[in-house]
């Protein structure tokens, strides 16, 4: 296998590879690092690159292999050695973390998330932190001050935010797998313009520790990887709960990698799937995204499912998820100057704590009714964004209304799913005639993350994604 290949070759591969003695934890991130340091300056995926803490874990864990080997003992945490890239809003202990914004440049992590815990433990070597959009507030990464994170696919084109750095980092094979989050799309949108597997798992499914509710449960941590499996893999490690989380999920019947590997050898029943390329009251998509819906929905029909075109009722939703979406601003506590014109708007908006919890309360009410809309169904199968990629800097000019509304038409299928706490998934699916990527999401029923990994890997198996930019190639 040469160096290329290697680079895009899946996490659990990879850790294979290091268990058998074929690569070294050393020499698997050393070739990150060197491909980071060559192709990144036109990439932007990363904001901070944490090579000498990433050298130093890789020397450690190879002379643990070494010893682990002699002993002929293969008890070794299920990702050991595999490098890792995590999203610059994630606290890394010893390591800054800019949120997206200059005005905390300075600012060093004095603990770990516990999502990073438990990725150490898993035994990921972590890469450096990647880029997002100032305080991850837009579906694009573009810091003030900042290099703008680009799609490998066109360089001129964005990779979604606001883990887009994460997700171009991945499709350009400078990391195998990437954390991200998603409060209203943020790892799902990023997988659709990069073409990548995104899974936003279930609210309760992986702890915010040490953070606690943070705008009502929208958000959670997430994942972006080549396939199904890793995807499932990582949920594995990163699930679990910390004592005094608002929110948490038993664990499931079986490891979610047991799911995805038993579905390869034995397909899952059928299920019965609604589907729509419209986003009621808002919009439609354009005709590349809804063309990947209905050729999904083929071909789950031909693999034994059940499709039916329904769609939940989300009139409503958008003003209050907007009340507390934009909340996040106003949480971080930089003053106007310091943030870009778009999130010194949003700040301006005279919100009160009343209109937010009538937000809050609206909106869960509304989530009652959509999740309702699941008894019928076992999952639902939804464009990711109305349409693919848009260009750096397009919306850019634009007054921050005038932006919001595009942000609106643009990432309408994703948000959804933030208000009611439901997993979904994102997959590729195809090429536009101007080669960005296309793809779709499954969105599934509460805390049921099991039914659409299954689907997502049946669908992956029969129709692969077999396609990977020509940049980092």
């Amino acid at each position: 296998m040469n160096q290329t290949d290697l680079a895009f070759t899946p996490a659990l591969e990879q850790a294979h590879l290091i268990r058998t003695g074929q690569v070294s934890p050393l020499e698997l991130t050393q070739l990150y690092l060197d491909r980071i340091e060559s192709l990144d300056s036109q990439l932007g995926s990363f904001v901070t690159v944490t090579a000498e803490l990433a050298i130093a874990d890789a020397k450690s864990k190879t002379e643990r292999l070494v010893r682990v080997m002699a002993n002929d003992s293969h008890d070794l945490p299920p990702f050991f050695g595999v490098p890792i890239a995590i999203k610059d809003l994630t606290a890394v202990q010893g390591v800054r973390c800019l949120y997206g914004s200059l005005a905390m440049a300075q600012h060093i992590s004095a603990h770990d998330d516990a999502v990073i815990t438990r990725l150490k433990q898993a035994g990921f070597v972590i890469l450096g932190k990647t880029t997002v959009s100032e305080l991850g507030s837009l579906p694009y990464s573009e810091p003030v001050g900042m290099p703008p994170a680009r799609n490998p696919w066109n360089l001129s084109h964005t990779p979604g935010g606001s883990s887009g750095g994460a997700a171009a980092a991945v499709a350009a094979g400078l990391s195998p797998v990437a954390q991200g989050s998603d409060g209203g799309g943020s790892v799902r949108g990023p997988a659709f313009c990069c073409g990548l597997v995104g899974l936003k798992p279930a609210r309760g499914r992986i702890s915010a520790a040490p953070l606690g509710d943070h705008q009502s449960g929208i958000g959670t941590q997430g994942i972006l990887a080549h396939t199904v499996t890793d995807a499932a893999a990582l949920l594995d490690v990163m699930a679990g709960t910390v004592t005094g989380d608002p929110y948490w999920l038993s664990n499931p019947a079986q490891p979610f990698l047991q799911t995805v590997l038993q579905t390869v050898q034995t397909p899952p029943p059928p299920c019965r799937i609604a589907y729509s390329t419209e986003i009621p009251p808002i919009a439609q998509a354009d005709a590349d995204c809804a063309e990947a819906v209905l050729e999904t929905a083929r071909r789950l029909e031909n693999l034994g499912h059940y499709l039916e075109p329904a769609c939940p009722d989300f009139t409503g939703l958008v003003e209050p998820f907007l009340v507390v979406w934009r909340a996040g601003v106003s949480m971080a506590g930089l003053p106007p100057a310091a943030l870009s014109p778009f999130n010194a708007w949003l700040l301006s908006q005279p919100d009160s704590s009343g209109d937010y919890l009538r937000a809050v309360a609206t909106m869960q009410i509304l989530s009652r009714q959509i999740v309702a809309f699941f008894q019928d169904y076992d999952a639902l199968l939804l464009p990711v964004y109305l349409h693919p990629a848009i260009q750096v800097s397009e919306w850019g000019n634009l007054l921050p209304a005038e932006a919001l509304q595009q942000i609106i038409k643009w990432i309408a299928p994703c948000p959804p799913a933030n208000a009611t706490g439901q997993p979904a998934i994102a997959l590729p699916t195809g090429l536009t005639t101007q080669g960005l990527p296309l793809g779709i999401q499954l969105v599934g029923r509460p805390a049921d993350e099991a039914t659409i990994l299954a689907l997502a890997a049946q669908l992956m198996a029969a129709y692969p994604w077999q396609h990977r930019p020509e940049f980092g190639s």
